[in-house]
């Protein structure tokens, strides 16, 4: 199964639910797909869905899928690398209005150039990133200094 998650965010992003649901119907990938769609307005009519989930749905999914597929969340990026599942990021856009500017095309191509995720930035090619993850030697995502949630609230503290 391949969950595709879009996390809590306030904005929609029905592009990539819809290249999904598409991708599901085209029968191009030979697998089932779960969508955790958020706030997003298209439902998906060719894969099962939800628009939020608790921890533990949350973790199931995490735990059986052999994809996972997410928008440039940290947290969600480093919540699949730990579980040692392939990751696909597919980072927001402003100009779709899924987010207000653009820093997880930052964050995304941050987590793809030390190898640990593939960013995709154009859904025509989701197939075939999808298909690229079955092979693809993903590393690991090593953090100096302590771990994530530790280097968050030093940056973070740099501007209170």
């Amino acid at each position: 199964m391949i969950f595709v998650t879009l996390g809590t965010q306030k904005f929609q992003m029905n592009r990539l639910i819809k290249a999904v649901d598409e991708l599901a119907a085209s029968g191009r990938v030979n697998d089932d797909f779960f969508i955790q769609t958020g706030v997003s307005t298209y439902k998906p009519k060719n894969c099962g869905h939800i628009d939020f989930m608790d921890s533990d749905q949350y973790a199931g999914y995490i735990s059986e899928c052999n994809l996972l597929i997410t928008h440039a969340g940290v947290g969600t990026i480093i919540t699949g690398i730990k579980a040692s599942k392939p990751v696909i990021v597919v980072p927001r856009l402003a100009h779709f209005g899924e987010h207000v500017d653009d820093h997880q095309t930052q964050i995304a191509k941050a987590f793809s150039d030390k190898g640990c995720v593939l960013c995709c930035e154009n859904l025509d090619e989701l197939a075939n990133y999808i298909e690229k993850s079955k092979t693809y030697e993903f590393q690991d995502y090593n953090i100096k200094n302590g771990n994530v949630e530790d280097t968050i609230l030093r940056f973070m503290s740099m501007f209170s």
